[in-house]
């Protein structure tokens, strides 16, 4: 599937990773919606981008929220040809510790706040956005569409506090398969990508001897990765037909340690 003309929804869009692909896809000739929950930073993108992008305030896992961004999508550029979904949160909590100094079990609703972000909302976007893929014209690979999700490397080797988030990866993980087997008949395909630790705004968060100590982790390329370079591989995986039901770690070759 090629990128020039076609529309992506991309969630998260407005930051990281997923910015990084709403930019490479604009710079390659494809239309994008951007669904975030930042208001302000959506706004500025889509003035910088006015008439290719547009940005809607949306939570990914509220069926209202995604299925309007839907409909805007198909009002203003026709149809959806590729759904990434990048959107997520990533909360440090262990199974049993300190919070805020006090000792005790895990939050469940911090618990239950994670996978309804990362893994419903997915979920959710990807329900409500195939059955829009599979009402386009196929193309001459019998393509109607790609949806490309965001796991994790945590969902292989998930670290001490990651429990939530590893459970939520996980499940990323999980879905690809039978999803992709769920609509292969309409010529969607179905991929997540494993990044390994980036410079997103949680990372750029941190301390310079941080970011520069967990780069040097990294076997090879020993930086943090680039949102960039999780683009460019969202626009392999949009362009290469053959790659279906598989998750890519995107990592360095690292492998983390328990902490």
């Amino acid at each position: 599937m090629q990128l020039k003309n076609a529309t992506a929804i991309i969630t998260g869009g407005a930051s990281g990773l997923g910015e990084a692909t709403a930019r490479l896809f604009l710079e390659q000739g494809a239309n994008v919606v951007v669904l975030d929950l930042n208001e302000n930073a959506g706004t500025e993108l889509e003035n910088e981008f006015t008439g290719k992008l547009k940005f809607v305030k949306a939570d990914v896992a509220s069926e209202n929220d995604v299925q309007r961004a839907i409909d805007l999508a198909l009002q203003i550029f026709g149809s959806v040809q590729i759904i990434v979904n990048c959107a997520g949160v990533a909360p440090a909590r262990k199974i049993v510790g300190k919070v805020d100094g006090i000792y005790g079990p895990h939050s469940l609703e911090v618990f239950e706040k994670t996978i309804r972000t990362n893994l419903i909302g997915t979920f959710n976007v990807m329900r409500l956005g195939a059955f829009i893929l599979e009402k386009n014209e196929p193309n001459e690979e019998g393509e109607r569409g790609v949806i490309i999700n965001t796991a994790s490397v945590a969902a292989f080797d998930g670290q001490m506090g990651q429990v939530a988030y590893a459970a939520s990866k996980g499940g990323i993980v999980s879905m690809t398969l039978p999803v992709a087997r769920d609509l292969a008949k309409s010529g969607i395909r179905v991929m997540a990508i494993a990044p390994g630790i980036f410079e997103t705004p949680l990372m750029l968060g941190l301390p310079e001897d941080a970011r520069i100590s967990l780069g040097q982790q990294i076997p090879f390329p020993s930086r943090l990765g680039r949102p960039s370079e999780y683009a460019l591989l969202v626009k392999s995986i949009v362009e290469n037909p053959m790659l279906n039901g598989e998750v890519i770690r995107l990592d360095g070759a690292i492998r983390m340690a328990p902490r």
